[in-house]
């Protein structure tokens, strides 16, 4: 136990050197503890945009906690920063469908469930149901436009930065390709980006490729 409380100091004092060091402020840390304590108390989402105002705590705060460690915010790519990381944890969402479920949580949004005859009991199957897979068809395309609209992030960046938010977008655009490819039946196996989509997708954001 001794051990683990040393873990955690030493953790907490290198968080401290980062924020002073890259001029972090409060705001994204917050916002990440009011993520936390969301989940706590939320478990289901009636729409498409309550749903983004829970990515507003739980993702587009690492955006912008990135470029603030890259020294390259703006209010332009912090626009852009929270298309990504919204699409990327609504992805991640698409990815866990079944897995929340079985920890009653739902974060497709009730009014698609509703649009598309999906019942909450149908996310408990081992096969996902045409409806199910409709929807998870609507989600994952309205998704991946919104990572597309946030892409134009990497041709704003340079260096290890303009690297590392290419990565971010290959790996949802990778993501999407294998919910695609898995005929958007998420619920008989969890779909994982392969390396080589992964790879392929890199080199198009940072060739510039939307």
């Amino acid at each position: 136990m001794y051990a683990g409380y040393v873990a955690t100091d030493e953790l907490w004092a290198d968080l401290t050197v980062t924020v002073h060091e890259c001029g972090i402020p409060r705001t994204p840390l917050d916002r990440l503890v009011q993520a936390n304590r969301r989940d706590q108390q939320i478990k289901r989402y009636r729409s498409f945009d309550d749903l983004l105002g829970y990515c507003e705590l739980s993702a587009n705060p690492v955006g912008h906690l990135v470029l603030h460690v890259f020294d390259a915010m703006s209010s332009e790519r912090a626009a852009l920063s929270d298309k990504v990381c919204s699409a990327l944890q609504v992805l991640e969402h698409l990815q866990d469908v079944a897995e929340d479920y079985r920890n009653d949580r739902i974060y497709l949004p009730a009014d698609d469930l509703d649009r598309f005859g999906v019942k909450e009991e149908d996310l408990a199957a081992t096969k996902a149901n045409r409806e199910v897979r409709a929807l998870i068809a609507f989600e994952t395309q309205r998704t991946l436009r919104l990572l597309d609209e946030g892409a134009a992030l990497v041709g704003t960046l340079s260096g290890v930065a303009r690297l590392a938010v290419a990565g971010y977008v290959a790996g949802g655009r990778a993501t999407a390709a294998a919910i695609v490819n898995a005929r958007f039946d998420v619920l008989t196996t969890t779909p994982r980006p392969r390396k080589s989509r992964t790879i392929a997708e890199l080199a198009r954001s940072l060739g510039g490729g939307r």
